[in-house]
């Protein structure tokens, strides 16, 4: 049996309920197998914390049982690990913005006739902040989560071969940490790099270099399985458009059940174009990476856009993670109990009984 590789992408707290889900179904189904024997993990985005919680040598059963039990303490997340206001970047807003008005004052006073007030809104547009939240306090929850399970912090302190994904900000190209210069970054550090969304969350600075969001890229990020090996890769993703039906209240709002993926405001707007975007790439991409490599097999599971309209539901609603986390097992299981599933046949080629 050939290596065998993992690619877990984005999809928020909600997508890394789904992974959890389609893995531990993946571990019910074939005999003494579980997600930590992968050779090669790479997580992007939410992914990453995941694959690092595998490569970590926890299975993803485990992860399961305490994701659906808020009792259970094995990763015990919670809300202000994430959304935590980041005091420094809002701290340069108010400065930025006082200079901002200040400028806009004197210039009205001085020569209001030339007042050019387009150059002058540009500067508030410049106050605003790089993100909302900050993802300090998410770092500190992983490092004790890491030590409590007695999880390497290093990439080559770790058995299995370990691969988060970013982008650097300031460069706009594809930054991997685990190998080269980026070897010796902490895990929790490169995975809160990974997971820090534009919009939602300022870029983590490491060194000299801020980074963002890992995002999906073109093939998922399944070219770094290959270059370090893996001849079948698993991509799990998530972020599959939505599809609402108009003629159904199906939409879950924080004012009730809605119609439309507009009532779910701007952020949702976003994430749906997002959404089409990147599924198109992803879709394409994997397409003419397997030609041109023709002795690599890449296996790609996610929801349909039909039941994706739950991954709309806040992902701090309890109740929602756990239908999520059951879907994600309950679907996966069911296409590999199909022997004559496209998943099952791939699976089963890469030597899993």
């Amino acid at each position: 049996m050939g290596k065998l590789g993992l690619c877990l992408s984005g999809g928020g707290i909600t997508g890394a309920m789904y992974q959890v889900g389609c893995l531990a179904a993946l571990e019910e189904r074939f005999e003494g197998f579980d997600a930590t024997r992968f050779d090669v993990f790479v997580g992007s985005s939410s992914g990453a914390t995941v694959a690092a919680v595998l490569a970590g040598g926890q299975p993803a059963a485990r992860l399961y049982r305490a994701l659906l039990d808020p009792a259970d303490d094995f990763f015990p997340l919670r809300r202000n690990h994430l959304l935590r206001l980041d005091g420094g970047e809002w701290g340069r807003v108010v400065r930025s913005s006082v200079r901002a008005a200040r400028h806009l004052v004197s210039s009205a006073a001085s020569n209001p006739r030339e007042l050019d007030v387009w150059n002058e809104l540009d500067r508030f547009w410049d106050s605003l902040p790089a993100g909302i939240f900050a993802l300090e306090e998410y770092e500190r929850f992983l490092e004790a989560f890491m030590a409590r399970r007695q999880i390497p912090t290093h990439f080559d302190a770790l058995d299995g071969r370990l691969y988060v994904v970013a982008n650097d900000l300031d460069e706009g190209a594809r930054a991997v940490f685990g190998q080269g210069e980026l070897s010796d970054v902490p895990i929790p550090r490169a995975v809160c790099a990974s997971v820090a969304i534009p919009l939602l969350f300022a870029p983590v600075r490491i060194g000299e270099r801020d980074y963002i969001d890992g995002g999906m890229g073109e093939t998922a990020h399944a070219d770094v399985a290959v270059a370090a090996g893996c001849e079948h890769v698993l991509i799990i993703n998530p972020m599959v458009p939505v599809r609402a039906d108009p003629s159904e209240r199906a939409v879950p709002t924080g004012h009730g059940l809605r119609r439309r993926v507009r009532d779910k405001g701007l952020i949702w707007v976003y994430s749906q174009a997002w959404r089409l975007r990147s599924e198109a790439r992803l879709v394409d991409g994997l397409a003419r990476y397997g030609e041109a490599h023709a002795g690599v097999a890449l296996h790609l599971l996610e929801p349909d856009p039909d039941d994706a309209t739950m991954f709309m539901h806040s992902p701090m609603n309890f109740a929602a993670r756990r239908a999520i986390l059951e879907d994600g097992y309950v679907r996966t299981l069911r296409s590999l109990q199909d022997e004559a599933s496209p998943l099952s046949r791939a699976l089963a080629s890469a030597g899993l009984a």
